[in-house]
């Protein structure tokens, strides 16, 4: 391919730009094709022989150019149309249009059509099918173009900073549903009987929020939110399931109007429900797209977790409207700001939604999922080059989403949300409809906030890790000491790797004596610093948004342990968490953890228990068959009484946290802790449901189903299959299909694995295959399953599956009698021969971990019975 100017093997020649696409597409259900006209004004801002397009499994036909743009009544539009060769370029995703002579700088207005395939593959524009109440199948054309594969739909400047307006025409069958991105301006019937809709144009945007849905569909009525009408796009018959996601958006549109001082850059806001969706949204300007499970939900059988992802994921997705869509990054490399900001926004937005839920105690779950694998060596900066578009596929992770989210909490506690918020607006205002790189961000909060923002938090994006802060009593001046050094939970990097965990981190501290309102704000760096703290205990991550972990010494540690039920639950959360990451890394003890765990009886927060419960699941991976019971039995001295106090069943008028609590207690003692009071009462409850007497509550279901699969007997698994196959919603259908997770019975998991290669939808089979993967009595045989189906698998499922699936090779910790690894080396093998490209990076995070858990498990095993029989009577 010949072009007049250099450029990176997969980069667009910058000698053209696009202003506007008219796009022209008839898709055809029955056949899976479609075919379409693309007429896209440009300005050749350069001299230059040759038209280079995106193009991706398009077959790209009639293709010509003429002067001039005919939308702004250029008296030159339709003159010296001139044809165009056509070169296609499968390696590079693109198409070479040629008129075989120099083309001026100036307007000019590029037609070509093009043809293509409805795929399956989740990407792209591709179908999605449901049965409908008749029992028949019906199919739905949709689109999923993020990061690169609106090419795989239109040719185009596939590239975030090529902006333009989109004008978008739809021919549909009959009786079928059309949206897109703008308001629909008009339709008309067609001589064969099709309809032709239109659509208003859109903003100017990038192409991967372009979007188009045909099918038969149905929309609710539109809800008015201040101008903006917002409606739900569903499969027939589920409209009482909409409710809950319009009340959130219509929150959501309102909280970020005002908190980003500018109103919605778009029209109308559709929220489409697709039934095959291989993310959990996508944040299509006006047209966003969800899997039909997190959209989807009914008020009356909804549990409070179920309904606090369903409004997290419409408030990240609106964020977007701004943070994304309104204003984009230049390139692919500055997509974690995106997505961080967006997860960092949905907690805001929800905070001020229901307060009572306490959003940022619950994320900081999520936080400690980024820092567990931001303790690896092989980690990554979170912003890094990206050139071949697959490694702006492999930056979709918990360190794009997660640590970018945590890093801007810490930022934005350690300014305070009003500074912060006038950066944010400042950044907004001055790049809307535009592209920019992370640095504009950190520059228009630094000229608000009057702080070194940009140095401060280039320390935590453009290296990996993060550090362990240690705090010491010094002997004399009431002063507290505080060091930094790189954490890592393996001391030492494999022979010939290395580690991409950095050093020297700028750290935001918020400090204050426990029982007192005044905080003390620091930035650590290498050389150490000092506060003041005369007597008494010592919180140094005050409020719990520091993105790192913390040591105290131990009269500083006895002090706060003391003192436990007055920290906050954010508080207590990060010292029983960093407690465990310095158990697990061999920092320090079992015994020290599992001392601190026996000083929470009074702990009613159940994301305090989730670490213990983690622990213990951990823990029963890998101890010796002979002592599963003796912690079995710790598990129900443990957790026992807490479950008593606050009830097996839901209580009217009971906290808020409460549900939570009590189905995580319900599904650990039932599943480690075998309790036979648990179970019984759980297979009780889910007859009552299977033979419709009683309905399990809703917070109770997945606890419930957790239990009773893990000891399932066949006709119990046949009535989950059953259930699954025919839900009341769903939230009741991947209720169903995920406890099968916990299926320890051999013969039941295989037949489970074999549905995995068949009935069970792709975007769901590879998650399900990395729980059984992390069980003990099922993973080896889930391993080989998946070694041995591998190219099956791939070719089934969504390419940004397969590193999820293999996620679940973190709990692959099969340890002989003698304590060494059985599949460890396996593993790696496997790996090394059948994942390449950027995401093996992702699934070489995950054997890392593999790696800390039995260095963890060979540490341990051998006194086990003794520590635990010496920590809880």
């Amino acid at each position: 391919m010949t072009t007049s100017a250099p450029r990176d093997e997969f980069r667009l020649p910058d000698a053209i730009r696009p202003e506007r696409y008219e796009l022209h597409l008839v898709p055809n259900l029955e056949e899976a094709t479609f075919t379409g006209t693309a007429v896209i004004e440009v300005e050749v801002v350069a001299e230059t022989d040759v038209v280079v397009l995106n193009a991706n499994e398009l077959q790209v036909s009639d293709a010509a150019l003429r002067a001039g743009w005919a939308s702004t009544g250029d008296a030159h539009a339709g003159e010296a149309t001139r044809p165009l060769s056509i070169e296609a370029d499968p390696e590079h995703e693109m198409v070479e249009l040629s008129p075989g002579a120099r083309i001026a700088p100036g307007p000019y207005t590029l037609v070509c059509r093009f043809s293509g395939e409805l795929n399956d593959k989740l990407c792209g524009f591709y179908r999605s099918t449901f049965t409908d109440d008749s029992g028949f199948e019906r199919t739905i054309a949709t689109t999923q173009f993020e990061e690169t594969d609106a090419r795989r739909a239109f040719p185009c400047f596939d590239e975030p900073a090529y902006k333009a307006v989109f004008s978008v025409t739809l021919d549909v069958a009959p009786g079928l549903l059309a949206i897109s991105n703008g308001p629909e301006i008009g339709r008309e019937t067609l001589e064969d009987g099709h309809v032709r809709v239109r659509f208003g144009d859109t903003v100017k945007m990038s192409t991967y929020l372009v979007a188009f849905v045909v099918g038969p569909l149905v929309a609710t009525a539109p809800v008015d939110v201040d101008g903006i009408a917002v409606r739900v796009v569903h499969v027939p018959g589920k409209e009482r399931l909409t409710r809950p996601a319009i009340d959130a958006a219509a929150h959501a549109l309102r909280f970020y109007a005002e908190y980003f001082a500018l109103p919605y850059p778009g029209e109308k806001c559709d929220l489409v429900a697709v039934p095959d969706f291989a993310a959990g949204a996508m944040e299509n300007l006006g047209c966003i797209t969800f899997r039909e499970a997190i959209l989807l939900a009914d008020p009356e059988d909804t549990a409070r977790s179920e309904l606090q992802r369903l409004t997290e994921v419409v408030e990240h997705e609106l964020a977007h409207m701004w943070f994304g869509d309104l204003v984009t990054m230049r390139w692919w490399n500055g997509i974690w700001l995106n997505e961080a900001f967006a997860t960092f926004m949905a907690l805001c937005c929800q905070d001020d939604y229901h307060p009572e839920w306490e959003t940022f105690v619950d994320f900081s779950r999520s936080k400690s999922a980024a820092l567990g694998v931001d303790g690896l060596h092989s980690t990554r900066p979170v912003e890094y080059p990206v050139v071949h578009p697959e490694e702006a596929a492999a930056m979709f992770d918990v360190l794009t989403y997660e640590k970018g989210a945590g890093v801007l909490w810490m930022l934005e506690s350690y300014l305070g949300r009003s500074r912060f918020r006038a950066g944010v607006r400042r950044y907004l205002k001055a790049n809307q409809f535009g592209n920019t790189e992370t640095t504009d961000l950190w520059d228009a909060i630094e000229a608000e906030a009057k702080e070194p923002v940009r140095e401060v938090m280039d320390s935590w994006i453009f290296q990996g890790g993060y550090p362990l802060v240690r705090a010491s009593r010094k002997a004399k001046g009431g002063k507290v000491a505080l060091t930094e050094e790189p954490f890592a939970y393996l001391r030492t990097v494999e022979p010939g790797g290395e580690s991409a965990i950095g050093r020297d981190w700028i750290v935001p501290i918020i400090a204050r004596p426990l029982g007192k309102k005044k905080e003390e704000r620091l930035l650590l760096d290498h050389k150490g610093a000092e506060l003041d703290a005369a007597e008494g205990p010592l919180v140094v991550n005050s409020g719990g948004a520091g993105f790192y972990r913390l040591s105290y010494d131990a009269a500083l540690q006895g002090e706060l342990v003391e003192h436990y039920d007055e920290l906050a639950a954010g508080e207590r959360y990060n010292l029983v968490a960093d407690g465990w990451a310095v158990a697990l890394s061999g920092r320090g003890e079992l015994s020290g953890f599992l001392s601190l765990v026996g000083h929470l009886g009074a702990e009613r927060d159940p994301n305090v228990w989730s670490i213990v419960i983690g622990a213990l699941a951990l823990l029963d991976l890998v101890c010796k068959e002979e002592d599963r019971e003796t912690l079995s039995g710790f598990t129900r001295r443990l957790l026992g009484p807490v479950l008593e106090e606050v009830g097996f069943e839901p209580k009217k008028g009971e906290e808020e946290q409460t549900p939570l609590l009590r189905s995580s207690l319900i599904a650990a003692l039932g599943t480690l802790g075998t309790d036979p009071l648990v179970l019984s009462r759980s297979r009780a409850l889910f007859a009552a449901d299977h033979g419709g007497a009683a309905a399990v509550p809703a917070d109770l279901a997945a606890a419930v189903l957790a239990v009773v699969a893990a000891h399932a007997t066949r006709p119990e698994f046949e009535a989950i299959l059953e259930r699954y196959r025919r839900p009341d919603s769903p939230a009741d259908e991947i209720r169903h299909l995920n406890c099968l997770a916990n299926l320890r019975n051999a013969a039941l998991a295989a037949e489970v694995r074999e549905l995995c290669r068949t009935e069970i939808r792709s975007q769901n089979a590879p998650y399900l295959l990395a729980g059984l993967l992390r069980s003990r009595e099922g993973g080896p045989a889930t391993f080989a399953f998946i070694t041995e189906h591998f190219a099956e698998l791939t070719a089934r499922f969504p390419d940004n599956s397969i590193h999820r699936m293999l996620d679940g090779l973190a709990g692959l910790v099969a340890l002989d009698e003698r304590g060494r690894p059985q599949l460890l080396a396996e593993a790696k093998a496997f790996v090394d021969r059948n994942v390449i490209g950027p995401r093996h990076r992702l699934v070489a995070q995950s054997l890392e971990r593999l790696q800390v858990n039995v260095n963890f498990g060979q540490a341990v095993r051998g006194g086990l019975a003794l520590t635990l029989g010496a920590t809880v009577g």
